[in-house]
C-alpha cells in the first residue's frame, strides 16, 4: 500500500503539480551540471540527445496510457500535447486553421524561461533542443506529422514563449 492509496482528489493533483515541478527541476540540475562539467554546447548537445529519447518515451507512455492509437493525426496530437507533463507547469494553448489542416502550439508560460527573466538572465536559447523534443514527440504521435517552429527564445515577440506548427503530410521533414 503507497501513501496515494488513500488520497483525497484534491492531495492526487498537489502530488502531480509537485511531480511535474519535481520532472522540470531534475531536467535543469541536470542540464546545469552538464554545462558546469563541460560547457554549454556541449550541455545543449546532451540535452537534445536525452529530449530525442524522452519525448519517445513520453509520447508512447501517454498514447498507452490514455488510448491515443498511433497515427491519429492532428487530433491525436492535440490530446496528447495537453496530457504532457508541461501542461500542468506551464500555460498553453491551441489554434486551428479554419480548414483544420494546421496546428498551432503556443507555450503560453514557462517556467524555465520566467525563472530566467526573474534572476536577471538572459532567455535560454531553446530552439535547438525544442525543435528536436517537439518533432520527436509528433512523429511519434503520427510519423506523417511535420513540426516547424514559429518562434522561440530568444527570438520571440515580447511576453512570448515558444510557437509550433504541425501540419499532416505524406512526406517532407520538419522545418526548425
Amino acid at each position: 500500500m503507497s501513501a496515494f492509496d488513500h488520497m483525497e482528489r484534491e492531495e492526487l493533483l498537489a502530488a502531480l503539480q509537485m511531480f511535474a515541478k519535481n520532472w522540470l527541476a531534475h531536467d535543469g540540475c541536470w542540464f546545469l551540471a552538464a554545462e558546469e562539467r563541460f560547457d554549454l554546447d556541449t550541455a545543449m548537445e546532451l540535452d537534445t540527445a536525452a529530449w530525442a529519447r524522452f519525448a519517445v518515451t513520453e509520447a508512447r507512455r501517454i498514447m498507452g496510457t490514455f488510448g491515443i492509437a498511433p497515427g491519429g493525426g492532428l487530433e491525436a496530437l492535440e490530446r496528447a500535447l495537453g496530457l504532457r507533463m508541461y501542461a500542468l507547469l506551464n500555460p498553453q494553448r491551441v489554434e486551428w486553421s479554419e480548414d483544420r489542416r494546421v496546428l498551432r502550439f503556443f507555450m503560453e508560460g514557462c517556467r524555465v524561461q520566467e525563472t530566467r527573466r526573474e534572476k536577471g538572465l538572459p532567455d535560454f536559447p531553446c530552439r535547438p533542443v525544442g525543435t528536436v523534443e517537439f518533432s520527436t514527440f509528433a512523429r511519434t504521435v503520427d510519423p506523417r506529422i511535420r513540426t516547424t517552429c514559429l518562434h522561440c527564445p530568444p527570438q520571440t515577440p515580447p511576453g512570448a514563449f515558444c510557437a509550433w506548427e504541425f501540419t499532416l503530410g505524406p512526406g517532407g521533414g520538419d522545418r526548425p
